[in-house]
């Protein structure tokens, strides 16, 4: 009896361990991709398309903390020049830690500002740059969510300039990773402020501020990222990588919480891997889908429908339609689009129709399609002499 007391005592004791230590020390979670990852939710995509690549709950809407930055600082770069000058309000000098410590009544060039708001994470710099552009943190939220959707994030919703979280009686301060990815992409190739935004991000150190993004020395290819944590968010990084062409984002949320602030390089690093090791930059060739089509035309006022004419087009202007991030099984589709009401004789160079490719349900590029050469001039007896041959043709293949 003293020996089964003092097993169940054993037990109870490894339980009650184990929870614990369960909570401090949360398991990696392998997905079907077969990634070993710590984050409740992330994104990989090609920051060209904004395809995502992989993922898990990816479109879930979550706090993301002072990812939100990246958007604070892009917002200013396009409103306002560096050399303004910011007035610090009551309402900025208020903001909770991690802040600068301004004052009421200070100022301050905005450049400083937005180095200050992207190497150190502060928060009253946040607030500061909303004001000094908007006029309040409310009407700067406006202009954060009309461009979240300019860039096309589908559920993003901010509150805060700086990323505390934040609630209102019907929504509450969020985007989902794949939001995230769209809006870096844009901060880093779209914007037409990227050279500055990348300026900035990529700095390692200004004016006493240090740049907390220590993934940029950490793996070769990493352009800009911005770190962030809540409670409610925990751990949360978004960046933006390049090497070889390849052009990736990566959005983490919910990557733990204390102590486990290093579990997001991990999963960075991962995901980025991941996306060199399964895809790679294809050609996709114009010449070859674009031979040997028959084009529906009619002479005139005189309409045939059924008078084809063979054509060879070209895509106008260039060769090599697109590169794009394909895995190894992937193709891209092609949709051939034939303005089939052309009046004939076609001239050489003349827009025959539109060549749209696709992959999934992304459109990544539309182009026109050509007539190489002229189709010659139509007569009536060519015309009576095509409509002849058709008939033939259509009655030898149907047995008459």
């Amino acid at each position: 009896m003293v020996i089964f007391l003092c097993r169940k005592r054993i037990l109870i004791v490894a339980v009650v361990c184990t929870v614990l230590l369960g909570g401090l020390f949360p398991a990696e979670i392998y997905g079907d991709n077969g990634l070993s990852m710590y984050s409740g939710s992330y994104a990989l995509t090609d920051a060209a398309t904004g395809r995502v690549l992989t993922g898990k709950n990816e479109t879930n809407p979550m706090a993301n903390a002072s990812t939100t930055k990246i958007l604070t600082c892009i917002i200013a770069l396009e409103n306002c020049d560096m050399n303004e000058t910011v007035t610090i309000s009551d309402n900025a000098a208020a903001q909770p830690r991690v802040r600068l410590g301004v004052q009421k009544g200070e100022t301050y060039p905005l450049k400083d500002m937005l180095y200050a708001l992207m190497l150190e994470s502060y928060n009253d710099c946040a607030v500061a740059i909303a004001e000094h552009v908007a006029g309040s943190v409310e009407d700067f939220a406006g202009m954060m969510n009309e461009k979240a959707l300019e860039i096309g994030c589908k559920d993003t919703n901010f509150i805060t300039p700086n990323g505390l979280d934040a609630e209102t009686e019907s929504d509450f301060h969020h985007t989902t990773a794949e939001d995230l990815c769209k809006i870096m992409a844009y901060c880093v190739w779209e914007s037409p402020k990227k050279d500055l935004f990348l300026e900035i991000t990529q700095t390692r150190s200004y004016n006493g501020f240090v740049n907390r993004n220590s993934f940029l020395d950490q793996m070769d290819g990493v352009l800009s990222g911005k770190t962030g944590f809540t409670s409610k968010a925990g751990y949360c990084y978004v960046a933006a990588f390049e090497r070889d062409g390849e052009k990736y984002c990566i959005a983490l949320l919910a990557c733990g919480w204390p102590n486990n602030k290093n579990y997001k390089w991990k999963d960075a690093a991962n995901l980025l891997n991941y996306g060199m090791e399964n895809y790679a930059l294809k050609k996709i060739e114009a010449e070859e889908i674009v031979e040997g089509i028959r084009m529906d035309g009619y002479v005139g006022e005189m309409d045939f429908q059924n008078i084809n004419q063979d054509m060879t087009l070209q895509v106008s202007g260039v060769s090599d339609v697109l590169e794009v991030l394909l895995a190894e099984d992937e193709s891209v589709q092609r949709e051939i689009v034939l303005y089939t009401d052309a009046e004939l004789p076609i001239e050489n160079g003349q827009v025959m129709g539109i060549c749209n490719y696709y992959i999934e349900d992304i459109l990544l590029d539309s182009v026109y399609l050509v007539a190489e050469a002229d189709s010659g001039q139509w007569t009536l007896q060519k015309v009576i002499k095509m409509i002849i041959m058709e008939f033939l043709t259509f009655s030898s293949q149907s047995g008459l």
